[in-house]
């Protein structure tokens, strides 16, 4: 399965917030963006708009990894993450995938400690069994193993969502939704826009 960078972070967000405040899950855009634009629990930070998180949306859509959730009664559609279910993760495996999904390459102490606020770790083989099972998944590896780092005693542990990251030592950098990329999106929602009206007036 592969995903962008900014799918990786909606997933994530969805998937964190769906075990950490149950009762405002689903969520609505603008919790979602604030989600997604959080300063702790993440890395990098990101500052993402309303746009590019709905373009988002429309692409996970696509692929059957969220849902909107709207109907009678309710004011503003909200959105539900289906990649824990669509990949049969247990809880463990859930809170590893989700804190490589926000924060990157760790080790096995640090998924542990960041992981237990999702699901507690009561024991490393519950760790070791979960980072077992995430390498050997029946849809291929969604995970692997780092090599250390110089002066590091734990290799590091990264997702694969994205492929194998360029691992460097430089403090990673905020990232924007620049103009460019607003534009490059828009032209490409217009162009959809575009063709589904053609579609729709085949049958009118």
């Amino acid at each position: 399965m592969e995903l962008t960078f900014e799918q990786v972070r909606v997933l994530a967000a969805l998937i964190e917030k769906e075990i950490t405040t149950p009762e405002y899950y689903p969520l609505t855009l603008k919790a979602l963006t604030a989600a997604c634009n959080q300063k702790s629990n993440r890395e990098p930070v990101v500052q993402f708009d309303d746009a590019l998180i709905q373009f988002t949306l429309t692409e996970l859509r696509d692929k059957g990894l969220i849902w909107r959730v709207g109907g009678p009664g309710t004011r503003v559609d909200k959105y539900e993450q289906r990649l824990t279910e669509k990949l049969s993760f247990d809880r463990h495996q859930t809170a590893i995938m989700c804190e490589l999904m926000l924060r990157g390459p760790q080790t096995m102490g640090e998924l542990k400690g960041h992981g237990s606020r999702m699901y507690p770790f009561s024991h490393n083989i519950q760790l070791e069994t979960a980072l077992e099972n995430l390498q050997q998944h029946a849809q291929g590896p969604l995970i692997a193993q780092l090599e250390k780092r110089p002066g590091q005693k734990e290799p590091r542990y990264t997702h694969l969502f994205c492929g194998m990251p360029e691992i460097t030592d430089d403090p990673l950098p905020t990232i924007k939704s620049s103009p460019t990329k607003i534009a490059e999106l828009e032209a490409r929602i217009e162009a959809l826009e575009a063709a589904f009206e053609r579609f729709r007036a085949q049958f009118e």
